[in-house]
């Protein structure tokens, strides 16, 4: 998913005659992809190291206060956990890709598919975990008795199994393509080796629906009736619950929308190869001047999840030290269990169901 911007694509021997001709690669585009490497590989390398430096530190307090202060755990509460757990796996293999693209890579083929499939779960993870919580807070808003499902740690455990399931089932196609390859005079674990163009076009198809399209169109309509409702409202926290839906829905897009785009591009790439050479050849050179950066990006959402999630609340920006945190995730439980038992008719006055989207005290 995102590493695939920190890849190049290529095709194998065999349906097409040589690497440069199936993906549009005349001497001049190798030589431009490998200065535009060495322009960004700065900008990347302090892109991720940037990521692991304040990601690390705010996942791991969110699950250090998840896991030992709270002993009954909301759908909420249950569903940052997992998404801070996802981030931090991801995040945990950025010193390995920063001491990579400074250097080279060292560590092998199998490790390089390896991690490159620990990223690619864990970014799928984040991703449905990020939508669930849009969903859990829609039923909790609209929908109030159905929360009483959510209430049984049975179910709220199976429906995270079911994700973290799914996450591992999408990131498999990425093993058997993903390889090394020479870029900027070094060897680098970045990239695809496709067995043809119908092959790379239906995986970054797949990429973009299930990990952007399908996971943003909810994620939009979910908060955009939540919106609505909140407008209706009166309560003191509806402008800090506005804007934390506006927060949750623009870096979502900031963070995934460029890396999705430069994969259309690829795609476009692909199916203009035989009809329009020039053209396929065009797009081609856009995506190596932004592909790098455009996949570092996505990083960023693995150390914005906990400021959305968790550090938006007043009571964790003014207490930070670690015996207080928790507080904040009991509020939380609290709340969505007495979502669970009110009317549709009670959403008139304010209410735990829409307050807890601004986690205020």
């Amino acid at each position: 998913m995102v590493y695939n911007h920190l890849a190049r694509q290529k095709t194998a021997e065999g349906p097409y005659p040589t690497r440069m001709k199936s993906m549009n690669k005349t001497e001049e585009s190798v030589s431009l992809e490998h200065i535009t490497w060495g322009i960004e590989r700065p900008t990347v390398c302090a892109i991720l190291g940037l990521a692991f430096l304040i990601g690390v530190p705010g996942n791991l307090i969110v699950i250090w206060s998840i896991c030992r202060n709270l002993k009954q755990k909301s759908s909420t509460v249950l569903l940052i956990l997992n998404l801070a757990i996802s981030d931090i796996l991801v995040l945990a293999t950025l010193p390995v890709w920063i001491y990579s693209f400074a250097n080279q890579w060292v560590f092998g083929i199998p490790f390089c598919k390896m991690l490159v499939y620990v990223i690619y779960c864990s970014m799928y993870s984040s991703v449905f975990f990020v939508t669930a919580l849009s969903v859990e807070r829609y039923l909790a808003v609209f929908h109030p008795f159905s929360m009483r499902i959510w209430k049984r740690n049975s179910f709220a455990l199976k429906f995270i199994l079911l994700i973290w399931v799914a996450a591992f089932l999408f990131g498999i196609p990425i093993l058997p393509v993903q390889e090394t390859e020479e870029l900027g005079d070094a060897l680098q674990c970045t990239s695809r080796n496709y067995a043809s163009g119908e092959e790379a076009t239906g995986l970054l198809l797949l990429e973009t629906l299930a990990g952007f399209v399908i996971p943003f169109c909810i994620i939009c309509t979910c908060y955009a009736c939540i919106g609505r409702r909140i407008r209706q409202m009166t309560y003191t926290t509806k402008h800090r619950s506005e804007t934390l839906i506006t927060s949750v829905v623009i870096a979502f897009a900031v963070c995934w929308m460029p890396h999705h785009v430069f994969n259309l591009i690829s795609v476009s790439s692909f199916l203009l190869e035989t009809s329009d050479p020039e053209m396929a050849a065009t797009l081609d050179a856009i995506t190596q001047m932004g592909v790098f950066i455009s996949g570092a990006l996505a990083f960023i959402s693995s150390f914005i999840n906990p400021l959305l999630y968790a550090f938006a609340a007043r009571k964790f920006r003014n207490h930070l030290r670690l015996d207080k945190c928790a507080k904040l995730f009991e509020l939380m439980s609290l709340s969505t269990r007495d979502e669970s038992v009110r009317e549709l008719s009670d959403m008139t006055k304010p209410n735990e169901a829409l307050q807890v989207f601004a986690l205020s005290d």
